[in-house]
């Protein structure tokens, strides 16, 4: 008996080393969305699976949702770059002026689906942009679907929008809502619900997955469109680690991240996007919400008024150095080429 208890706690101790010794890194990942969300659930989620199996249990993953290791969406790729997290996934437009090329992204009617819009992303940066993510180890970035109205009145026509208070996720988004003749408001995305039920803002600049999350669709029932391949607006995301962390890694694990970095990812991401614009558009056609995609010869109409954000920002890429039409350019022949358009 006693020989076999003896057995019995050297194989239980020989299993705690094994374990441990077998998870030689623990990255915490942050983020501002809850877990069920379509990022977290169909990305984050799985790419922390993938690598903790590819790696055969030597890289763990914890998870930290709603800004659960403190600070604000603004500040996560900070918290990336300086150790607090050692993955995060953030909106980069919440830090403007940061990622002045990647900001191409977000002029108007650039995007089409989000896996399509995501797979150009990346390329782009890979090609163009690398150096906004110099201090950190890029993931990768994507974007969502195509961003619409959600308001409490119609919008039927571009003068409908005049005076209006619309939150903007960006500094590229506020602008172009200024030109359009909005009022901008800019918040991140977790505070608009609240902005919307005490009329700090009369209606909303999201996608439709963004709909799930924040149940907009039950506080306001106007939602508007735009004809034809192209959306409104779309946003930029990244997913970027410590590079201190990467680079103490052994090669054998560098591998594994370095597996599972790119436009695979970045495609999948979109993808998680593109399935939730549909339920969501979905639920609120369901609840009988009003949901009007303007005509062709109305889309011309502000496709013209946004054209001022763009002119606007290649004053400003030149005025810091780059070419700014060039890389507008670039970004549409890679989405249209994604697309199959």
């Amino acid at each position: 008996m006693r020989s076999q208890s003896l057995l019995l706690a050297a194989l239980l101790s020989a299993a705690t080393l094994t374990h441990a010794t077998a998870q030689e890194f623990t990255l915490r990942l942050h983020q501002f969305l809850p877990m069920t969300d379509s990022v977290p659930r169909e990305g984050l989620i799985p790419w922390g699976e993938a690598i903790e199996e590819q790696s055969g249990g030597r890289i763990g993953i914890e998870y930290y949702p709603n800004m659960q290791l403190g600070g604000t969406p603004p500040t996560l790729f900070d918290q990336a770059r300086e150790g607090v997290a050692d993955l995060i996934w953030t909106v980069l437009g919440y830090t403007p002026g940061r990622f002045p090329k990647s900001e191409v992204f977000e002029m108007p009617f650039m995007v089409t689906t989000a896996e399509a819009t995501s797979r150009a992303f990346q390329r782009f940066v890979e090609e163009n942009a690398m150096d906004e993510f110099a201090d950190v180890k890029l993931i990768a970035v994507h974007t969502h679907g195509p961003g619409l109205f959600h308001t409490r009145a119609p919008i039927t026509a571009l003068e409908d929008l005049n005076g209006m208070k619309v939150r903007g996720g960006s500094r590229v988004i506020n602008a172009m809502l200024a030109d359009l003749g909005a009022e901008p408001i800019g918040m991140p995305v977790p505070e608009v619900p609240q902005s919307l039920v005490t009329g700090v803002i009369d209606g909303t600049t999201i996608p439709w997955q963004v709909t799930l999350a924040l149940r907009t669709s039950e506080i306001v029932t106007n939602h508007t469109g735009f004809a034809g391949d192209h959306g409104l607006y779309t946003q930029t995301f990244a997913f970027v680690m410590n590079k201190d962390v990467y680079e103490r890694m052994p090669d054998d694990l560098k591998a594994v991240i370095d597996a599972n970095t790119g436009i695979e990812w970045a495609s999948r991401f979109g993808a998680a996007n593109d399935a939730d614009d549909l339920v969501a558009r979905e639920l609120a056609a369901e609840r009988g919400n009003s949901i009007l995609t303007l005509d062709a010869a109305e889309t011309v109409r502000w496709r013209a008024a946004a054209q001022v954000t763009i002119d606007d920002w290649f004053a400003e890429a030149e005025a810091a150095g780059f070419d700014g039409r060039a890389l507008h350019a670039r970004a549409l022949e890679l989405v249209e080429e994604e697309s199959g358009l």
